[in-house]
């Protein structure tokens, strides 16, 4: 890790006004929350505001500074997806404009951008700074991930990041860098929602299902990414017969074609109607286990500390994989997904030492 130019120094007596830049997806955004709570603990009087896509704002609001605590002072939420549908159009404009005025209207001394990606860079560009103002993101990608080396062009500090980096780490080496700080042990455990939040969520209850229920999130974006339908039914018998629910979420036609095939062939099982970001929180909260692919929904349960299988299909393990609980189990890797039988082996041991 190293920056191309003379370290900015970052005076923390000055209370710095801080920009997080990481506008999606879901679990790239979640991977990114341990930095608020690095830089809050060292650097407690900073202002430390977010530009995130308004589709995962939800994320971001249980950090929103309260009496109980400090985290995030400001969210910026980004159009871009929308905009993109209609960019001729007079409205997408307009709240372009809304957008630019929101983020212009604070001075930063401090950007972090974390994605390598050009849309998010621009965030950066268009962002008014100090005049000695860090603006800090990725000098390489690491392996597998989406990166845009002409986003570094927008940065006066470029870090170096190791070719295979865990999501969590590749965000503390830029925040390190950026506020001239040691590097964060990679094995520090990370810490993403305050402790009253998660402590509370597990108590609203926003779709009625019957107790005690185990989570399958068998579908992502890529199908090479999902785990064979077979092996779902014979976890999904097993975890039956132990006298749980099984629940077969979807996010589009095609999914709930999958869970409703699915539930076919597990006795008990259900497909629930469709639910946001926002509701997933109690969702997941309130089930006894989740297993899931490599995505979004399966990296909140990891995250909110749940018993959480994680399944590796064509997607590598040290990317993403939960490593802070020993509630959470990662299986598979790159083109080697998991037998069954360990999976199975392992919800049961999960759900047996959460029942004792």
């Amino acid at each position: 890790m190293g920056p191309s130019t003379e370290v900015l120094m970052v005076d923390s007596s000055k209370s710095p006004k801080i920009l997080l830049v990481k506008l999606s997806s879901l679990g790239d955004v979640l991977h990114n929350l341990p930095i608020v709570w690095d830089i809050r603990a060292r650097l407690p009087n900073a202002q430390i505001d977010w530009v995130v896509e308004e589709g995962y704002v939800h994320l971001l609001t249980p950090l929103l500074s309260s009496e109980g605590f400090r985290g995030i002072d400001r969210i910026i939420p980004f159009g871009l997806r929308r905009w993109k549908k209609s960019p001729f159009s007079l409205h997408s404009w307009e709240q372009f404009f809304v957008f630019k005025k929101e983020l212009q209207g604070v001075t930063y001394d401090v950007i972090i951008e974390t994605q390598g990606l050009i849309k998010s860079a621009l965030v950066c560009a268009l962002a008014n700074k100090s005049s000695d103002a860090v603006v800090a993101g990725l000098a390489n990608a690491t392996e597998f991930s989406g990166y845009e080396p002409m986003a570094q062009y927008f940065y006066n500090e470029i870090v170096q990041v190791p070719l295979q980096c865990h999501a969590v780490h590749r965000s503390r080496c830029i925040t390190c860098s950026a506020l001239d700080w040691p590097l964060i042990d990679k094995t520090e455990k990370p810490n993403f929602y305050p402790d009253t939040f998660v402590e509370t969520i597990g108590f609203k209850r926003v779709i009625d299902l019957q107790i005690p229920y185990i989570l399958f999130f068998h579908s992502t974006a890529r199908d090479a990414k999902r785990w064979a339908n077979t092996h779902w039914v014979e976890l999904g018998k097993k975890l039956s017969e132990q006298g749980y629910q099984v629940v077969l979420p979807w996010g589009s036609a095609v999914e709930r074609a999958i869970s409703r095939e699915l539930a076919e062939q597990i006795p008990g099982s259900m497909v629930p109607n469709a639910f946001s970001i926002e509701e997933a929180f109690s969702v997941i909260a309130n089930s006894a286990l989740v297993v899931g692919v490599d995505t979004g929904l399966t990296h909140l349960a990891a995250v909110l500390n749940k018993p959480t299988i994680e399944i590796y299909c064509d997607s590598p393990r040290w990317k993403t994989e939960g490593y802070w609980s020993k509630k959470i189990r990662n299986f598979g890797d790159i083109e080697a997904p998991p037998g069954v039988g360990e999976v199975i082996d392992a919800a049961l041991d999960l759900l047996s030492v959460t029942k004792n």
